[in-house]
């Protein structure tokens, strides 16, 4: 069962995060999710993916892109098409002097901080930071040659700072680098381990899908949003309508406005599902 909020106005689009909400555990899109996007995009409602996933990672969901073939990946700093080889429509990129000042910031707050450095190129990290095993042959370096460029504005675009804490909870590490460098720099996490999400400062999921929505004159009243960690939190307090997973994290659970079952029961496809049931009870 979900807890539906009341009185929404028709939804034009629908924002979904993929791990632990569209995707099952195994990373798969079950048949009836599979079924439930098409439906909404043959009912004239446009879907976006919104993850902290890069472009790269999104073989799990081309298949089901429609109509438009836009994601917003890496929490909201890149638009991508994935109809076009993942072509970067939209960089909102963290600079490269911000990221320095944040792992100046962690490595006094919290030693032991190791980092990566998303680019638009790829992924780089430090000796000390767990080994991406989807991305073999990627740099490894300290931060501060991860992050140098000889010519200022001529390196590959920064998408996101991960920072990662051997010892620290989640949310403790979180409320730590919030502390010690909110002011530089937005972060989040979606990991179950202590890994952390840096972007620009005020860079959100919500702040991209919310450019995204005013090119197509849709209002956030419009919008019906799912997730289930802390980097879905501003986009699901941003829509009009908005459902945490059954699994979700418990700030995600009291910034949404609804809940549905969790990722592994289709609880994005269940809502979907409602929302279709509606409008053609409507239009009967």
């Amino acid at each position: 069962m979900t807890a539906a909020p009341q009185h929404r106005p028709a939804p034009r689009l629908i924002a979904t995060d993929l791990d632990g909400t569209l995707l099952r555990d195994d990373k798969s899109v079950s048949d009836r999710t599979v079924a439930a996007l098409a439906a909404a995009e043959q009912a004239g409602i446009e879907v976006f993916f919104v993850t902290g996933r890069p472009a790269r990672w999104m073989d799990v969901v081309s298949d089901h892109v429609h109509g438009h073939g836009l994601a917003i990946c890496a929490n909201g700093a890149a638009v991508v098409d994935l109809h076009d080889g993942r072509k970067f429509i939209e960089v909102h990129a963290l600079p490269r002097p911000v990221a320095l000042d944040v792992v100046r910031a962690l490595r006094a707050a919290a030693p032991g901080t190791s980092f990566a450095v998303e680019l638009t190129s790829g992924i780089t990290y430090e000796p000390a930071y767990p080994p991406f095993y989807l991305d073999p042959g990627a740099v490894v370096a300290v931060a501060e040659e991860l992050l140098a460029e000889e010519t200022p504005g001529t390196a590959a675009p920064v998408l996101k700072l991960l920072a990662h804490h051997p010892e620290l909870s989640p949310d403790a590490f979180l409320d730590l680098a919030r502390s010690a460098a909110g002011e530089h720099a937005s972060i989040t996490r979606s990991s179950p381990t202590s890994l952390l999400e840096i972007s620009g400062l005020g860079v959100s999921k919500a702040s991209t899908l919310a450019l995204c929505c005013a090119e197509r004159g849709i209002s956030a009243a419009e919008v019906v949003a799912f997730g289930d960690m802390p980097n879905d939190v501003e986009m699901l307090t941003w829509a009009g309508t908005s459902y945490a997973m059954g699994n979700a994290h418990p700030d995600v659970i009291a910034a949404a406005s609804g809940r549905t079952v969790a990722n592994n029961e289709d609880g994005v496809a269940v809502v979907i599902e409602q929302i279709l049931a509606e409008r053609a009870a409507a239009q009967a």
